[in-house]
C-alpha cells in the first residue's frame, strides 16, 4: 500500500503545471492528468488560453471548459485519484460519494490539499486549509482561498498578505493565475486606498499580464475597473474622461449580453454615466448623449426590480436625468418618460426604508413635471421631497429644492416658497 501510495504521489506531482484557479468554477477546479499527450495542454490552459485541440481521453474536461458541466460529469467513470478528484468537483453531492480523507490521500502530498479547497469554496469548509508543503500555483490558490475567506470577514490587511503570498507563489507559473491574482490584488488596494497613482500604475501592469491570456471576461472587469478609476479621479476633466471610456469600450469589445449580461451591464452604466459627464461643446457631443442613453436602455434590459433592484434603481434615476437634460427635437417626450421613470423609482424606495433615497426620486420628478408645465403637481411633490430632507438634515438638497420652487413661483408670475 505504501508503494502505491508513493508513486500516485509521484505521478501528480509531475502532472503539472495545473491550470487551477485560472478559469471560471468548476471547471477551474479541474485538474488535468499527467502524461506526454497532456503536458502543453497544462501549460496552454494555466496560461489563460484554451487549446485548439483536446486529447480524445480528456473529453470530459473539454466540455467542462465549454460549460457542459452535466455532460463532463457523465464521461469520468475512471477511479484512478484525477479522476475521482474531477468527479467530486463537478458533482460534489452526487453518486459515487468521496470520503475527503481518502482522496486527499490519493491525490497524494501536493494536489490533495485541493479537496478542502473545494469543499471551502462549495460550503462545506468553515475556514480554506492551512497550506503545508504545497508550491507553485497550488500553494497560489490556497492562499487566495485564504485572502477571500479574510476578505468575507472584513480583514483587509490580512487579505492583502494573503494576496499576497499567493502572487509570489504564482509569479514563476504560467500566467493565467498570477495575472488574476495582480489584478484582484491591484483592485484591493483601490478600495483601501482610492484611485492613486499608485494603484493605477498597479491596475496597468495587471492589465498587462492578463492582455496575454484569453481570459475575455476577468480582462473585461479589469477594464472597467481601470475605467472606474479614471473617472473617479476625473472630476470634469474631459482628457480624464476620455481614458475611462476608452476602457469601457475595450471591455465591451470583449463581452457581449449574453456571455456576460452584469458585466455588460455594468460597463454599459458606467460608459453612459463617463458621457453624460463630458461638457457639451459642439453640435456633434449630442451623439454621445443619445449613445449614452441608449446604454442605460440596454443595462435596464438587464437589471430588472426583482433581479437586481438597486442597480435597477440607480440607472433608472441616470435614465430618466438623461432624458430631461438630453437636447432633442422631441423635448416633451424625453420629459414625460422621465417622470414615468422618476415614479417607479419613488415607488420602488420605500418612504420608511429609504427615505433619502425616495426623496431624491420625488425631487427629480418634480423638476421633470416643472419642464413639463404641471406645476400643481411638481409643487406638490417637491414639497414633500423637501420635507423629507429637511428631516434628515440634508441641507443641502433642501436648498436645490426650493431652487426649482423658486423657479416654478417665477414662471408663474407668483411670490416664491417661504
Amino acid at each position: 500500500m505504501a508503494d502505491r501510495d508513493a508513486a500516485t504521489d509521484i505521478a501528480t506531482r509531475h502532472a503539472r503545471p495545473q491550470p487551477v484557479g485560472v478559469f471560471p468554477l468548476p471547471a477551474g477546479f479541474l485538474l488535468v492528468p499527467g502524461g506526454d499527450d497532456t503536458a502543453e495542454l497544462r501549460r496552454t490552459l494555466a496560461a489563460g488560453r484554451q487549446p485548439d485541440a483536446w486529447p480524445a481521453r480528456l473529453l470530459a474536461l473539454e466540455l467542462a471548459y465549454r460549460g457542459d458541466i452535466v455532460g463532463a460529469a457523465t464521461q469520468i467513470d475512471g477511479d484512478d485519484p484525477i479522476d475521482r478528484y474531477n468527479r467530486f468537483v463537478l458533482r460534489p453531492g452526487g453518486p459515487p460519494l468521496e470520503d475527503p480523507a481518502q482522496l486527499r490521500q490519493a491525490l497524494g502530498a501536493e494536489l490533495g490539499i485541493l479537496v478542502d479547497v473545494v469543499r471551502f469554496a462549495l460550503g462545506d469548509l468553515a475556514e480554506p486549509p492551512p497550506l503545508a508543503a504545497e508550491t507553485g500555483e497550488i500553494a497560489a490558490l490556497v492562499h487566495s482561498a485564504h485572502a477571500a475567506h479574510a476578505m468575507a470577514a472584513g480583514r483587509t490587511g490580512q487579505a492583502a498578505a494573503a494576496l499576497g503570498l499567493a502572487v509570489a507563489a504564482a509569479w514563476d507559473t504560467p500566467p493565467g493565475l498570477a495575472a488574476q491574482l495582480l489584478s484582484t490584488t491591484a483592485d484591493l488596494r483601490r478600495s483601501v486606498e482610492g484611485p492613486t497613482d499608485d494603484v493605477l500604475a498597479d491596475l496597468t501592469t495587471a492589465l498587462a499580464a492578463l492582455d496575454a491570456t484569453e481570459l475575455v471576461i476577468a480582462r473585461a472587469e479589469l477594464r472597467l475597473i481601470l475605467g472606474s478609476a479614471h473617472q473617479e479621479r476625473a472630476g470634469g476633466n474631459p482628457a480624464a474622461l476620455r481614458t475611462a471610456v476608452e476602457h469601457y469600450l475595450a471591455a465591451l469589445r470583449l463581452i457581449s449580453v449574453d456571455s456576460a449580461p452584469e458585466l455588460f451591464a455594468a460597463v454599459q452604466v458606467n460608459l453612459a454615466t463617463a458621457y453624460l459627464a463630458m461638457p457639451m461643446s459642439q453640435a456633434s457631443d449630442q451623439l454621445r448623449v443619445g449613445v449614452a442613453i441608449q446604454g442605460l436602455r440596454t443595462a435596464l434590459a438587464v437589471y430588472t426590480p426583482e433581479t437586481h433592484p438597486k442597480q435597477w434603481a440607480s440607472t433608472q434615476l441616470n435614465l430618466a436625468n438623461a432624458l430631461v437634460y438630453a437636447p432633442s427635437a422631441h423635448q416633451k417626450d424625453n420629459l414625460i418618460e422621465a417622470a414615468a421613470r422618476y415614479q417607479q423609482v419613488i415607488a420602488a424606495r420605500d418612504r420608511d426604508t429609504d427615505p433619502l433615497g425616495h426623496a431624491r426620486a420625488l425631487a427629480n420628478q418634480g423638476n421633470a413635471l416643472a419642464h413639463l408645465g404641471a406645476y400643481d403637481q411638481a409643487t406638490a411633490v417637491l414639497h414633500e421631497a423637501r420635507s423629507i430632507f429637511e428631516e434628515f438634515g440634508a441641507d443641502d438638497a433642501v436648498l436645490a429644492v426650493r431652487g426649482v420652487l423658486d423657479e416654478i413661483a417665477r414662471w408663474r408670475g407668483a411670490p416664491g416658497p417661504a
